[in-house]
């Protein structure tokens, strides 16, 4: 398995992964148009200014998604996704993975950071078992009802 920029036609898989706003909302945050053509989804990934990737396998099927940023010093994981039908095996461990190491090189910093809303459990628990802790965030949340992680 290996990240990948983001293509045109991974970018239109990702879309299909969110049926409903709720879902959206989970993964995006409050700032994402629902609903959404394949031109306000690409805007609201801020996929030119954020490092945005695909995790494929060896015959190139998408399997998830991410991005990072530098926030507060660290290399900053945000709309992290695995597809549905790949989840629960182990997979999120794999992206968080490859994204955090290639970020905190490029970045050059040497932590992870990441938000999660707090009733998003399932999410939690998977970062926890990754080494991620709840830590109090450096400056006003953006974000209300969220936690912010860090690794």
């Amino acid at each position: 398995m290996k990240l990948v920029k983001v293509t045109s036609e991974q970018l239109n898989e990702l879309m299909g992964w969110f049926n409903t706003e709720a879902e959206l909302r989970i993964w995006s945050g409050p700032f994402f148009n629902y609903p959404f053509d394949k031109q306000s989804f690409k805007n609201d990934l801020n996929l030119d200014a954020l490092n945005s990737y695909t995790l494929v396998n060896d015959e190139g099927q998408m399997l998830g998604f991410g991005q990072y940023y530098l926030r507060e010093g660290r290399c900053h994981l945000g709309r992290l996704v695995i597809a549905p039908s790949e989840r629960g095996k182990g997979l999120a461990k794999v992206l968080i993975n490859l994204l955090g190491e290639q970020g905190k090189q490029q970045l050059q910093c040497d932590s992870l950071s990441l938000f999660v809303y707090s009733h998003n459990t399932l999410a939690k628990t998977a970062y926890e078992k990754l080494g991620f802790i709840q830590t109090e965030y450096p400056a006003d949340m953006p974000l209300d009802g969220c936690i912010y992680m860090t690794c």
